[in-house]
């Protein structure tokens, strides 16, 4: 299958000198061209190898499209919730109107309560005494029809907002793809065999050798000289931000669990279930094992009950919990997930539980009960860091990869304010030799008020974003058995990004990947903020 789709690649270029579109391909075997994404990772595969032999030159190209859910699928089978609803009710005037309680028994549950609310708006049907009826003869199923022409062409005439309601009620998910051009390269031939690099013993008992095709040998090339090791330059970066770290006295978390639960990812830090980020385009979910063993029960019953109810002063989010998708094992998306289990560690003492042994290094200094005589709850502020890698499924390009790296620090301790947390950020940046701080406010779920970071780049003569900050939620620190007077810091940033800036690199491909070049890592030079 590979060889014989580089023929066809190589074929096809031979007679019409560029491809414009690998969509438009027939792979060897298929009567259709190749226009899903497994068609087009295929090709890819193909296109690589060629590559690899300067055979031929591609682009890649970024394509956004739409398919149903399962859900959605089963709308085009059966047709909308709404849909359904009217067409188990009586006409206006003829039969006995249905109650709600006869239309869930008919329908089921869940498509009586989404389709009666629909088919009300729509004015399809209404009340006729107790029950519902009929209003209008006949109807045009829009819901089902949309999803028709997405599940076809895998986007919607209807546009971006019709789209943005389909998603969000989960009939459709967005899907990321690529296709390609492909172009002659300089040593292009419609020929795939590969030049022999070796004699053997085989070729000279067949006499395959006499025809053979052969790699040249440059025999007047001087030898490769031994080459020493060097630190990456993501490695000196890391460097100096540890080492300013540790200087402003915070000690460095353990973050090597790469594999993190939903609740600890997400959950404990008080990201709601149906948030965009838990969703496959964004997350890389593990298949095997699937699921978590699950956290300490009383915890998980105070965060899985302030998520669906509310609690500690907070509305909560008032949706349904979910166990199946707190218990998903995932790469983490981001290294708070460490700081979330510190925490909870931390809390142990005022939880009135033993501090266990791997979190007594993180705390600093005397509580203020204790240091103002009255009885000790139990609380210890610390500073903590970490500088590891996250995992996010991105669809690559200059500036995003779907592994990277992420700088985190959190301070927690009595009383402290924004203005604590603002005064703080500048003297980290100050140490990074970044003179030009502003903030902006944002949202995240876990943190209120939360900053955006804004740095003034010299070179490039205006303000990019360099972080993300703010004060940790009391939804996710009361849950974990802090007093009510502890404020917990948290801020974070990438490590590449103040790595391309600082080694004046515009393309994150070069920095990390096969196209990094090893003479320009030998030969960068330290960092100095």
């Amino acid at each position: 299958m590979a060889e014989q789709l580089q023929q066809l690649i190589l074929d096809t270029l031979n007679s019409q000198h560029v491809i414009e579109d690998t969509r438009n391909l027939v792979l060897p075997g298929q009567a259709v061209a190749a226009s899903t994404s497994e068609d087009q990772i295929t090709i890819l595969g193909a296109l690589n190898s060629l590559l690899s032999r300067d055979m031929i030159q591609y682009e890649t190209h970024e394509v956004v499209t739409h398919a149903p859910t399962a859900e959605g699928a089963q709308i085009l089978k059966e047709g909308s919730h709404e849909a359904r609803v009217w067409s188990v009710l009586p006409p206006k005037g003829h039969g006995t109107p249905m109650t709600p309680v006869q239309l869930k028994k008919e329908i089921g549950d869940e498509t009586a309560k989404v389709g009666q609310g629909r088919a009300f708006k729509n004015g399809w049907i209404g009340k006729e005494g107790d029950g519902l009826v009929k209003t209008v003869s006949e109807i045009k199923d829009v819901t089902q029809l949309d999803i028709q022409e997405v599940a076809n062409t895998g986007t919607l005439k209807a546009g971006e907002k019709v789209l943005a309601d389909l998603r969000k009620r989960k009939l459709i998910v967005q899907k990321k793809g690529q296709w390609f051009t492909v172009r002659k390269g300089p040593q292009f031939s419609t020929s795939t065999a590969k030049p022999e690099t070796d004699l053997t013993v085989d070729m000279l008992t067949s006499g395959s050798w006499k025809t053979a095709s052969y790699k040249k040998y440059n025999f007047e090339a001087e030898g490769i000289p031994t080459a020493g090791g060097a630190l990456h330059p993501l490695l000196k970066v890391r460097e100096e931000i540890r080492n300013i770290f540790l200087e402003m006295g915070f000690a460095e978390m353990p973050t090597s669990s790469f594999v993190e639960s939903g609740f600890w990812c997400f959950d404990a830090l008080f990201v709601p279930q149906q948030h965009p980020a838990r969703d496959l385009q964004d997350t890389f979910y593990l298949s095997d094992p699937k699921e978590s063993l699950p956290p300490n029960p009383e915890y998980y019953k105070r965060v899985s009950t302030i998520h669906e109810f509310g609690g500690y002063g907070s509305a909560g989010y008032r949706a349904p919990w979910s166990p199946e998708e707190s218990s998903k094992l995932l790469l983490r998306t981001h290294t708070t997930a460490s700081s979330a289990h510190m925490l909870y560690k931390l809390a142990a003492k005022c939880r009135g539980e033993s501090l266990e042994d791997d979190s007594k290094e993180f705390t600093h200094g005397t509580s203020t009960a204790e240091a103002s005589g009255k009885t000790d709850d139990g609380f210890r502020p610390a500073k903590l860091f970490s500088i590891d890698r996250v995992f996010r499924n991105e669809t690559m390009d200059a500036t995003h990869l779907a592994e990277f790296h992420q700088v985190e620090g959190v301070v927690a301790d009595r009383n402290l304010t924004l203005a604590d947390l603002i005064g703080f950020m500048r003297v980290f940046f100050q140490k990074m030799g970044i003179e030009k701080v502003r903030f902006k406010p944002a949202y995240n779920p876990y943190t209120e008020p939360s900053l955006e970071i804004f740095a003034f780049h010299p070179m490039l003569d205006r303000w990019v974003e360099v972080g993300n900050s703010g004060m940790f939620r009391p939804e996710m620190l009361e849950p974990m058995g802090f007093p009510k007077d502890v404020r917990v810091h948290g801020w974070g940033l990438s490590l590449e990004r103040p790595t391309m800036i600082r080694y004046g690199i515009n393309n994150i491909r070069t920095l990390v990947g096969h196209k990094t070049s090893i003479e320009a890592i030998e030969n960068s030079p330290a960092v100095m903020f």
